[in-house]
């Protein structure tokens, strides 16, 4: 252990705020490095995918991050972590889909037994996915027409699962990302070739890389936060732990104890400045802070509980106000033909100081949309809608 090895919550707080970008944004346009700090944007939402990465990077706007998504193609969405959509840096993709594939192994049945597919099956079903999307972009439709096509009519019941039960896999090969929409339909490219200077990465080096990085973002951990993150067993996240000790450093939180990246250099104890953020549904800071008590209070807690989405994922289904880095209000948006009105409810009153830090986020998220923002301040009343932040 080093002189800085012992942790309050608080500055375990503080450190991942920091590590988010959350404290203080990255510089304009640095989207891949932002994507990369904290181990993707959790985008089955891709609106808040979109808005959970602006918020991190200084003047960004979401006309500059879709066309890091579609057009530069710095971003890549698909399957990541915890087979959930999300947006990853293009140059590391390889990285992640090794890591995913390596997650696979570690499961106790393979995922085409959950499609009653045999493995002959499984096999022929993603090579033909990768056949069919050779130069080409389709919509899902278009893919299972193709590869029932290709291999057989049986092949079009599991490709039609919007749960994308055998496209994951297909991705983890690197035989499948996403393509732009085409209207309302998603479409879908070949990974490796979407992507640039794709490289095979060997499974253990990957999977030893993404616990490294959430260690970096979200540490100090324990091996029951990367499994909940990576939904693996504690007992196969330690004995991953166990494997690449050399690469962590053990520290003291709260009297147990916690990893961190070797060689560490960490930030002050507290956070340096107040700080007023709204972030949305999914966002990974909320997702990788472990345990979740550590930034929900009990009375935020409750209320959240009681509204929407809250009821079933906590915290994590909500937009919340990130209040130094704690949970302390809800809101939602609704964006008219030139405004985007932002409505908040606050777990407590805010200060002078408070307030006037939270029009100038809202301002900020409206610059993001390139609209006025038209801030309310209230109890949240209606259920926000899935695209709402």
């Amino acid at each position: 252990m080093t002189e800085n090895a012992v942790y309050s919550w608080d500055r375990v707080c503080a450190r991942r705020f920091a590590r988010s970008f959350l404290e203080t944004p990255a510089p304009r346009e640095e989207w891949t490095a932002v994507a990369s700090a904290v181990g993707g944007l959790q985008a089955q939402v891709l609106t808040a995918a979109e808005l959970a990465l602006g918020v991190r990077v200084k003047d960004a706007t979401v006309s500059a991050v879709r066309e890091a998504l579609w057009s530069s193609r710095l971003l890549v969405k698909t399957y990541g972590p915890r087979t959930t959509l999300h947006l990853l840096p293009a140059d590391e993709l390889p990285v992640w889909m090794a890591a995913q594939r390596a997650r696979e192994r570690l499961q106790p049945e393979p995922w085409h037994a959950k499609l009653a597919l045999t493995e002959s099956q499984a096999e022929t079903l993603l090579e033909g996915i990768a056949a069919a999307l050779d130069g080409r972009d389709l919509t899902r439709e278009e893919l299972a027409r193709e590869v029932a096509e290709r291999v057989g009519a049986w092949a079009r019941e599991p490709l039609g699962s919007t749960w994308g039960d055998c496209l994951a896999p297909a991705a983890f090969r690197g035989w499948l990302c996403f393509g732009p929409s085409q209207g309302s339909k998603a479409t879908f490219v070949r990974a490796d070739q979407w992507v640039t200077g794709w490289q095979d990465i060997a499974l253990d080096n990957a999977l030893r890389e993404v616990l490294v990085r959430f260690a970096a973002a979200y540490g100090p951990i324990t091996a029951g936060d990367f499994a909940k993150w990576y939904w693996i067993t504690p007992a196969q996240a330690q004995a991953l732990i166990d494997a690449h000790a050399e690469a962590l450093m053990r520290v003291s939180v709260a009297g147990g104890y916690a990893w961190l990246p070797a060689g560490s250099v960490e930030p002050a104890s507290q956070i340096k400045r107040e700080t007023v953020r709204l972030v949305p549904q999914y966002d990974c800071y909320v997702l990788g802070s472990h345990p979740r008590e550590s930034i929900v209070p009990d009375a935020a807690r409750q209320r959240i509980a009681s509204h929407g989405r809250g009821r079933f994922e906590g915290a994590v289904g909500l937009p919340v106000l990130l209040l130094n880095g704690i949970v302390a209000g809800i809101w939602e948006r609704r964006e008219r033909a030139a405004e985007v009105l932002l409505r908040v409810e606050t777990f407590a009153p805010l200060t002078v100081d408070q307030r006037d830090l939270l029009d100038l986020e809202a301002e900020r998220l409206g610059a993001f949309y390139g609209k006025r923002a038209v801030l309310r301040i209230g109890r949240l009343t209606a259920t926000p809608k899935p695209t709402d932040a």
